[in-house]
């Protein structure tokens, strides 16, 4: 059992094997890693396979039937708003950031994939099947769609589940999935039914105009829409990453995936009675319904980007009182603005790899947080699970005081002091090392702890759950929610 204090907080305490006098002299070897098995590498194949092969059927079918000069037209139009919602993902993600392969891949999930089977549908209920074009606008599209799109982070969430640790991950591999999706579909709208129309009926000068106006109405005016549609999905995938119960892992992304599908479905139907009736259908639902969305939704990314500095504040500090961490580090993980702090104190000191290396243990931190949060939640269910949470602390850990030797010690301002799990001992001009108490508003440069070797992992802890409802856990420390100063 992890060891709580007197508040009943499970963060407050790390289990026996951490502390400090349990610590082995030597650096032993981790847990031995899981091994992957064969379905994982075949799901991985198969995902390659798929992606590659609409990729190619996508770009062949849209250069086929929109000829070269439309196509070239489209796809300029279409990329040129994708490096600014990509950074809004990036910056949204930069307190953990995700592998760069699985981003891509999300991307490109929802730009190939996603497209090649929403066209092959709708085409299929619209031409073979019959449908009035506003049924499977409304109806059969925001279903196939929003589908196709959050399947590729689904897969991530299926099989690569500790790359996905909260809302915030969901949000970002469903958003890139849908920024993918939206540049694709503008393709076939600018160059299809924008230049190329328009410019077999009446001319090049024609077709530029009604591309000009595709372009304000489509991606300057609603260039969101896409991504934030899949992002309801995000949502709910988040949620179930951070959830041991399974009902919640199977409940939450459905339930994301049918507000997506609901959206959907409502911006299409806006669009299909501007075109049947009156334009102002369309310009109340965007005013009313879909940017009240949308802000809403801006601040949802917000809130849950910052919990992942304050969760910082709530699980490591256990790590402080075991002697693993400082008050100072811990403190300065709380904001961006600490941590730009704490990059900038690293490169006074120690140059560029100073900044390099707070900013890789600013990382390790962060993930660190999330992994002993997991733990703590019961999200490992079975033996290997333990097994590869285990071995990610130990290196996590091991990364943390790599990261550290390189600014350690390099601050002539400060007198030799480290931490030792209650109180600096700090070496006055006399050369008589003394007790200092932390002080209450912990601020960087940072009195640091040489690195104590990896822990030995003798048996997984059982971690109860939390505390129930109006007993949240809180932080051990006190009085770290001050700046941190630079």
């Amino acid at each position: 059992m992890a060891d709580h204090t007197a508040d009943g907080s499970p963060y407050a305490a790390l289990p026996s094997y951490l502390a400090a006098d349990a610590v082995s002299p030597t650096p032993p070897a981790p847990p031995p890693r899981p091994k992957r098995g064969w379905r994982r590498w075949l799901a991985l194949g198969l995902a390659i396979v798929v992606v590659a092969g609409s990729a190619v059927g996508m770009l062949g079918y849209l250069g086929w039937n929109l000829g070269p000069q439309a196509f070239t037209i489209g796809l300029v139009a279409a990329v040129l708003p994708v490096p600014v919602l990509v950074s809004v993902f990036l910056w949204l993600d930069r307190y953990e950031p995700e592998p760069p392969w699985l981003l891509v891949g999300a991307f490109v999930w929802g730009a190939f994939p996603a497209t090649g089977l929403a066209l092959l549908v709708n085409r299929f209920f619209f031409e073979t099947v019959g449908l009035p074009d506003a049924i499977v606008a409304t109806v059969v599209a925001p279903v196939v769609e929003e589908s196709g799109k959050a399947l590729g982070p689904l897969l991530i969430f299926w099989f690569m589940r500790r790359e996905l640790s909260g809302i915030t991950d969901g949000l970002v591999y469903c958003g890139l999935s849908g920024v993918g999706f939206a540049m694709v579909e503008n393709i076939l709208y600018l160059g299809g039914h924008g230049y190329s129309d328009a410019n077999s009926q009446y001319g090049p000068y024609s077709g530029a105009q009604l591309v000009f106006m595709m372009f304000l109405l489509r991606i300057l005016l609603s260039g969101f829409a896409h991504p934030l549609f899949t992002s309801m999905t995000g949502v709910g995938i988040g949620i179930a990453a951070r959830s041991p119960r399974r009902v919640v892992r199977i409940c939450a992304p459905l339930c994301g995936l049918l507000l997506a599908m609901m959206m959907h479905g409502s911006w299409n139907l806006m669009a299909v009675l501007s075109a049947e009736y009156t334009p102002l259908f369309f310009l109340y639902g965007y005013i009313a319904v879909m940017m009240p969305v949308f802000l809403f939704m801006v601040g949802v990314a917000l809130w849950v980007r910052a919990r992942e500095g304050r969760l910082a504040l709530q699980v490591l500090p256990a790590y402080a009182a075991a002697g693993w961490l400082t008050p100072p580090e811990v403190a300065s993980l709380g904001t961006l603005g600490r941590r730009h702090a704490a990059k900038v104190w690293a490169r006074r000191v120690a140059g560029d790899a100073g900044r390099k290396a707070m900013r890789d243990f600013q990382f390790a931190a962060t993930r660190l947080a999330l992994v002993r949060d997991g733990m703590i939640r019961g999200l490992d269910r079975t033996d290997a699970q333990r097994a590869a949470s285990a071995e990610e602390e130990s290196q996590l850990l091991a990364q943390l005081f790599a990261a550290r030797q390189v600014y350690a010690g390099r601050d002539p301002q400060m007198p030799p002091a480290h931490w030792d799990g209650s109180s600096y001992q700090v070496v006055f001009p006399d050369g008589v090392a003394r007790p200092v108490p932390a002080p209450p508003e912990p601020v960087v440069p940072l009195p640091l702890l040489p690195p104590p070797p990896v822990p030995v992992y003798q048996a997984y802890p059982a971690f109860p759950g939390y505390p129930p409802p109006g007993q949240p856990p809180q932080p051990y420390f006190g009085g770290f929610s001050g700046p941190a100063a630079g």
